[in-house]
């Protein structure tokens, strides 16, 4: 579905006409006026034209912001840039700073997009693109017309309305490129953030039983020695016996000494189980 702001092809043919229409003639037409005073390479002109209304969605496009060919040399693509980031360039027009080093740093953008080789082909792609879309629905609007017996003469035919055409289809898709770019950009943020938080949770888990068995051993010692002093020397024999503090917790934790020490009213089956214990263990001298 074509946008409300742009003029659809072959529209004057077909009789299709709207308000967006206008607003677009009135914004290409500026454009053009504007290209055309920049000719001169003025620092002010330069700055209004990077920053005019509209001219985030036009500056998606680097050809557009260096305004140079597509086919241009990238050499001289490089010479322009240079020209043009001098005449911005913000220690030149400290009067306006500010302004400036926003078209400055639109230039920058557009020149490092195209001085990679990989960018600089996804651009010339788009602008292949576009022609090979107006031209393509150039000719079935021609078709349909013919079948209906009518004039098939259309805008395109006009060299400047098929420059007009091929401008802002090549605008289009360079903002459905930024589009998906942002939208991969939020998806890697989300999975990033989804990652992470899992990270957190996971250390914050492992701290947790980290601290759990710390303080579960030292509940159970002071148990032992709090209940009768035989217990002491059983934990000593125990910890002698078994080089893993675990198999000490495990044969205290399953044992019948374990069970009697729990209740303090079972002493003396602790008593009782200390010694058993004791006597099976070979205790140092």
């Amino acid at each position: 579905m074509a946008s409300p702001m742009f003029k659809p092809i072959g529209s004057n043919s077909g009789g299709v006409s709207g308000e967006g229409d206008n607003k677009f003639d009135v914004f290409y037409k500026d454009l053009k006026e504007t290209e055309k005073r920049d000719s001169v390479l003025t620092s002010k002109q330069q700055i209004d034209r990077l920053l005019r209304p509209g001219a985030s969605y036009a500056n998606l496009n680097p050809f557009e912001v260096l305004q140079v060919d597509p086919k241009t040399p990238i050499d001289e693509i490089k010479k322009k840039f240079r020209r043009m980031s001098i005449l911005v360039h913000p220690d030149k027009n400290q009067d306006d700073s500010e302004r400036a080093q926003k078209a400055f740093d639109e230039l920058t953008k557009a020149w490092r997009c195209l001085e990679n080789e990989s960018t600089r082909q996804k651009c010339l792609d788009i602008v292949e693109e576009a022609e090979a879309i107006v031209t393509k629905r150039t000719e079935e609007r021609k078709k349909q017309l013919k079948r209906e017996g009518k004039d098939t003469r259309v805008d395109e035919d006009d060299p400047e309305k098929l420059k007009r055409a091929v401008y802002v289809q090549t605008m289009k898709l360079f903002a459905d490129m930024e589009r998906k770019r942002r939208q991969q950009e939020t998806r890697d943020q989300e999975e990033r953030k989804r990652k992470r938080d899992l990270e957190i949770e996971e250390e914050e888990q492992r701290k947790a039983e980290k601290e759990w068995q710390k303080n579960f051993e030292a509940d159970l010692h002071a148990s032992l020695l709090a209940l009768d002093p035989i217990s002491h020397r059983t934990w000593n024999a125990l910890e002698c016996a078994f080089t893993n503090p675990h198999e000490v917790m495990w044969v205290l934790h399953s044992s019948l000494f374990s069970k009697a020490c729990v209740d303090g009213g079972f002493k003396q089956m602790g008593r009782d189980a200390s010694s058993s214990i004791e006597m099976s263990l070979v205790l140092p001298g």
